[in-house]
């Protein structure tokens, strides 16, 4: 690996450990998309009901709630041995509703079971493998490290959902899911392998001077006061909260409706709408592993976050699927220009010793979504999609200004922590 130097977009591959990593985390991604779609299809299917639908999607993020004390078990017993904790349950999970499958024993009840364990571990899972990069990776190449990583969600979104679709046309439910199981036995052993030294050795230093260890909801007790104390990590937790209260909803959840009730389309269009969506942020993502340590990472942030907003203002007014692809490509790419950069943020300035309880509460900014969601179903059923969103976006616009202004020394000035190249 000498031949990449040290500046290049692929220096984070110089380390063995992350080697390992991005094709496990690109596995595992490409699992979870596969997955969802092979059974939100088995649902709408077998039950025939849109209200047992959106329960099964919110099974799935149930696991945002006691996001922080996986941070907790992560600083404890280590970021890399947490990860291959979560790994397994998936592959376990995964291999047991493919042997129910082929042994024709599978119903809609043992779906919402397993779907309802998963989806108490699953929305971890990015925090910790953020958690493990930041670990292992210099602190100088950590935003290329952040801008590859997230490629594994990008081209998951894009392929691995298209992949699950044509698996169980082709092969059936049973041999897809004998496929997510494999992509789920290959992560974990790529995981296991990729933690790395450096990883290990911060959790013994973090430790090994204590005389006790805590109680765990004394450790996440301290992450939470430590969040509130250090005025940049709260700064970004209140952006991160009010994105998904405001964006996400407008950029995920209400796509079906757009593409349904507004564009009278079918879920081709809506297809190409998400990978419209997901190339955007692959692009962004792509440059960021490149040009990210250029970046004031801060500053970049609230750039993003505020063209987030007015291009899905514009996507709100399209009257086509051809244009609103087109916007949301450029959404796709403010968005991952936002979420990159706070990710490195987090990592690159919160104590090694707490990083995982950082990270773990940043999960708990995507519980924004189900207020975001709950709110827009009244108001378009009473102002109508684009008025809806233009409520959104002004709200999102005016309080990411507004952040911006009250955490100015640590978040806009040119000479703040979070701003330095």
């Amino acid at each position: 690996m000498s031949i990449i130097s040290e500046t290049s977009a692929l220096a984070p591959f110089r380390l063995r450990s992350f080697r390992l990593q991005w094709p496990a985390d690109m596995a595992t991604s490409w699992a979870f998309e596969m997955e969802s779609l092979i059974l939100v299809w088995y649902v709408l299917v077998e039950t025939q009901s849109v209200l047992m639908l959106a329960l099964f999607a919110s099974l799935q993020f149930t696991g945002t709630l006691i996001g922080p004390m996986f941070g907790v078990m992560g600083d404890r017993i280590g970021h890399r041995n947490l990860l291959c904790a979560m790994r397994a349950v998936y592959a376990t999970l995964a291999t047991t509703l493919m042997v129910l499958t082929l042994a024709g024993l599978v119903t809609p009840v043992y779906v919402f079971i397993i779907a309802a364990l998963t989806g108490l571990v699953r929305p971890s899972d990015i925090g910790m493998r953020a958690a493990v990069v930041g670990a292992t990776m210099p602190s100088a190449q950590l935003m290329a490290a952040m801008g590859i990583q997230r490629t594994t969600q990008d081209t998951a979104r894009i392929a691995g959902a298209l992949t699950g679709a044509g698996l169980v046309a082709l092969l059936g439910m049973g041999a897809a899911y004998a496929v997510v199981a494999a992509l789920y036995g290959s992560s974990l052993l790529l995981t296991w392998k990729a933690g790395g030294v450096r990883a290990v050795a911060d959790a013994q230093v973090a430790h090994g001077n204590a005389p006790a260890r805590a109680s765990p909801w004394r450790e996440l007790k301290e992450g939470l006061s430590y969040v509130r104390n250090t005025p940049l990590l709260l700064a970004v937790m209140c952006l991160a909260f009010l994105l998904n209260l405001t964006a996400f909803p407008l950029m995920n959840g209400l796509l079906p409706y757009v593409v349904k009730e507004i564009y009278h389309s079918n879920q081709a269009v809506l297809g190409y709408m998400v990978a419209g969506t997901s190339f955007g942020a692959l692009t962004g993502s792509i440059i960021l592993s490149r040009h990210g340590s250029a970046v004031r990472a801060a500053r970049i942030i609230l750039i993003a976050s505020v063209a987030w907003y007015s291009l899905m203002l514009v996507f709100s007014q399209m009257q086509t699927p051809a244009a609103g692809i087109v916007a949301l490509v450029f959404a796709g790419f403010a968005q991952s220009m936002s979420q990159v950069p706070m990710a490195t943020l987090l990592l690159r300035n919160a104590d090694p010793r707490l990083r995982g309880r950082v990270m773990g509460i940043r999960m708990l900014a995507i519980n924004g979504n189900v207020p975001g969601l709950l709110i827009s179903g009244p108001l378009i059923a009473g102002v109508g999609y684009a008025w809806t969103a233009g409520i959104y976006c002004a709200i999102g616009s005016v309080f990411t200004v507004l952040i911006g202004m009250h955490w100015r020394q640590y978040l806009w000035q040119r000479d703040a922590a979070a701003n330095k190249r």
